[in-house]
């Protein structure tokens, strides 16, 4: 006779026994109608936190000099666009000049900065390679110990490069943080890979290029935003190495508006008479600086997560 076994019946949701599922911590549950609220209401407050004062920078250099008069100062409610502002920006040459010199220097800064990082990344990647432990060593002492601004300042005049562009870029051409990020990166590569690459001929620098490299897209995309960000944020070394003022890059220029220590000719002639707002020159300087920070944002946004917590967490 055969015997047929039946299971028990599984009992509801909400009483805990042998066939009910394991009851899952707290910050895994799914929010109820007050927890979504509540994060809603946190999202907006802080996007509104953030985009308010770019809308209020934004507003004020597209208003005209009758309306921020108006206004008392920063205008929040459009009341007409004009363009002015960014049209005798433009036209001065300076601010033009300045914005090229950012572009440049940003570049070509970027470009250098990538290039030693991600060979130094690689190399401190293979732990067997000749010096590994102490030229990693080295690095991560220059992140606790500097030798100061004076110092620093001496070394690059003994060099020769005052009044020059290279100062602007040698000084802060590496960051220990992004090389360790990319070398933790590198180092969650497939071993197996990088061996049977080698075994086929490949050497250290054809390995890096046609392997390393396009399986480390996210964590380089990152990087190179920040170097980016870096380089075109910077005013500190302009001011203290540049004596030339034609030299000066865009935010050292910006510096010079928003404190109006100087000014271009055309520019502070319509300033004065009346014709233009110094407000909303100051305003229209800050959203050149900003602008191309915020267009390229959002296109490397989608590798910070991959690109920066997994190289991390495998360094």
């Amino acid at each position: 006779m055969s015997a047929t076994l039946e299971k028990p019946a599984r009992k509801p949701a909400g009483a805990r026994g042998l066939w009910s599922a394991p009851p899952r911590p707290s910050w895994e549950e799914e929010p109820g109608g007050a927890g979504l609220a509540g994060k809603a209401l946190v999202l907006s407050l802080a996007c509104l936190g953030i985009l308010f004062p770019i809308w209020i920078v934004v507003v004020t250099s597209l208003s005209s000099r009758k309306t921020i008069d108006e206004a008392g100062g920063l205008v929040m409610i459009p009341r007409g666009v004009t363009f002015v502002a960014y049209r005798e920006l433009l036209s001065g040459g300076q601010v033009t000049r300045a914005a090229v010199i950012s572009v440049l220097i940003t570049l070509v800064g970027t470009l250098f900065s990538m290039a030693v990082s991600v060979l130094c990344a690689y190399g401190l990647s293979r732990t067997g390679s000749l010096g590994h432990r102490w030229l990693l060593l080295a690095l991560l002492a220059t992140m606790f110990f500097s030798a100061g601004l004076i110092p620093t300042y001496l070394l690059v005049q003994s060099l020769g490069l005052t009044d020059s562009y290279l100062a602007l870029i040698l000084p802060s051409a590496i960051s220990v943080f992004n090389i360790l990020v990319l070398r933790g990166f590198f180092m969650g590569i497939s071993q197996e890979l990088v061996d049977s690459a080698r075994i086929d001929g490949a050497g250290d620098f054809r390995i890096l290029w046609q392997i390393v490299m396009p399986l480390s897209r996210a964590v380089l995309a990152v990087i190179t935003l920040f170097y980016a960000v870096g380089y075109w944020s910077a005013w500190f070394n302009a001011s203290l190495y540049l004596n030339d003022q034609d030299m000066m890059p865009l935010q050292n220029v910006m510096i010079q508006l928003v404190q109006k220590q100087e000014a271009p000719v055309g520019l502070g002639q319509a300033i004065k008479t009346g014709q233009l707002s110094g407000l909303a020159v100051q305003m229209a300087v800050m959203v050149m600086a900003l602008l191309p920070v915020a267009v390229l944002s959002p296109f490397v946004q989608k590798h910070f997560k991959k690109g920066m917590l997994t190289g991390a967490v495998k360094g």
